[in-house]
């Protein structure tokens, strides 16, 4: 638990477990204690009560060693314009007691592997937003860390950026088994990346799970037909009815049905209709969105299931057991 003056709890007695080499996604609104939590488990804020270990190491006890097995790229990129990425690997190899000779091998690797080698040698003052954050995490990576946070790593960056971005984290996790601690507001980014997703709320974890099992607890897909005659939606809805819940109309000319045994009815569906002569004009299988868990279990969506993230500006270890 962290506990702020006048009471406030950001972060409110949660319990979470990372296994190795496991991607989890860790959503919430601004202010649900997101950040709290992250600076707490990489020892930027002691708790003011519970329990915490990283990497097998007390956050409380044992700073030293749970930043020595960790990696951190937080919101906010702390860069010194002034030095060239280069020169940002070689300074973080030097503060991580890396030995000199193994320091620039490591740095020019990482440079090149976030995609920074043409700019290796360009102050970061230059650098678009996109290469700012390639850089952090290539800063945090330059130890070899156990574990990996990358707390919100993708806002404000355009697709080419987030994308590249994203590829990197799963090549970590997958290729490495890197553990990987992702705090986001964009759903498709948790759903695309997590194998397993947290939703903490006012402070509070309100559902966990991996992003299938938390879509298929709150919701069901619905299968959605437009007729090619406009008059045959009342004998859709019959030819529908058995395969599910009818539901309100998406559009206008529209039936839906949510499907009681998911989209392996649709080819079922499609036989239906035309073994009673009802031509489609469209046909679409809605599969129910983390923004619907969201909203299930909180009573609202988050912020960035509202965001087109194609439109953003700007460019083996022993299981880890997190609790806060």
């Amino acid at each position: 638990m962290r506990e702020f003056k006048g009471g406030v709890r950001a972060v409110d007695g949660i319990d979470l477990y990372v296994a190795a080499g496991e991607i989890y996604g860790f959503l919430g609104p601004n202010g649900a204690g997101k950040s709290t939590t992250v600076k707490v488990l990489t020892t930027l804020l002691p708790p003011t009560a519970g329990h915490a270990t990283v990497a097998g190491f007390d956050v409380a006890k044992e700073g030293a060693k749970v930043r020595a097995a960790i990696g951190v790229a937080l919101q906010d990129v702390a860069l010194d314009p002034m030095l060239t990425g280069r020169e940002h690997m070689k300074l973080q190899g030097g503060l991580q007691g890396i030995p000199r000779a193994e320091r620039a091998k490591r740095g020019d690797e990482l440079l090149e592997r976030v995609g920074l080698s043409d700019a290796a040698d360009r102050k970061s003052s230059t650098y678009s937003g996109g290469m700012k954050r390639r850089l952090d995490l290539a800063l945090a990576l330059l130890h070899g860390p156990r574990l990996l946070f990358l707390d919100e790593p993708t806002t404000g960056l355009d697709v080419q950026s987030r994308a590249a971005l994203w590829e990197e984290v799963e090549r970590l996790a997958r290729e490495e088994g890197t553990t990987v601690f992702l705090t986001t507001q964009y759903l498709e980014e948790a759903d695309v990346l997590a194998d397993r997703v947290g939703i903490i709320d006012r402070g509070s974890i309100v559902a966990e799970g991996t992003p299938a099992a938390l879509k298929a607890e709150v919701s069901k897909p619905t299968v959605e037909l437009v007729p090619r005659e406009a008059g045959d939606c009342g004998s859709a809805r019959v030819v529908l009815a058995p395969f599910g819940e009818l539901v309100t109309e998406r559009r206008a000319g529209s039936v839906a049905v949510r499907l009681n045994n998911g989209g392996d009815q649709l080819t079922a569906i499609v036989r239906a209709l035309d073994h009673a002569g009802i031509g489609v004009a469209h046909l679409a299988l809605h599969e129910p969105t983390l923004d619907d868990v969201f909203l299930a279990k909180t009573g609202r969506s988050l912020e960035g299931a509202a965001s087109d993230l194609g439109s953003q500006a700007g460019d083996a270890a022993a299981p880890e057991r997190v609790p806060a």
